[in-house]
């Protein structure tokens, strides 16, 4: 699995995070392959993004590790791209975002898409950060310990 090599030798972890999948269109592309989207012409017309633009994320997240290239599953000539396990690790944050969108960009009653657990039909609880031990915990509980 390839590394990504930040820039700068940067060690913050969310900066790292930012140089690799911060950008609007990887991001887009992530979270559309957790909702089932594998080929390059659906990633496109789903986002609405230039060919060299996708090709350029699709690329940067192959090389990262975060999606495989795998023939298509249904026999033919195409490629289709999946999540891989670390991929797939990028969900908590998709959720987050989400659940940040929908508490401050929303007006009460705004439609809007929701991400809903498959077996019950009932909205995800919030996310939360939590200590080992499961305690919640608030930004102001924690500090950064830097090298």
């Amino acid at each position: 699995m390839a590394k990504h090599q930040p820039a700068h030798g940067e060690t913050c972890p969310v900066a790292r995070s930012l140089d690799l999948i911060g950008d609007r269109w990887s991001l887009l592309i992530v979270r559309d392959a957790f909702d089932g989207t594998r080929r390059f012409g659906d990633f496109q017309q789903g986002l609405g993004v230039a060919r060299s633009v996708l090709a350029d994320r699709l690329k940067r997240l192959v090389d990262a590790g975060i999606l495989a290239v795998a023939p298509a599953s249904d026999g033919t000539a195409y490629q289709e791209y999946q999540l891989t396990p670390q991929g797939e690790s990028l969900f908590p944050l998709v959720v987050a975002l989400r659940q940040w969108g929908e508490r401050y960009l929303f007006q009460p009653g705004e439609a809007r898409s929701q991400l809903v657990e498959t077996h019950s039909g009932q909205p995800l609880g919030l996310m939360q950060p939590v200590t080992a031990e499961g305690r919640v915990v608030a930004a102001g509980e924690t500090q950064v310990q830097k090298p």
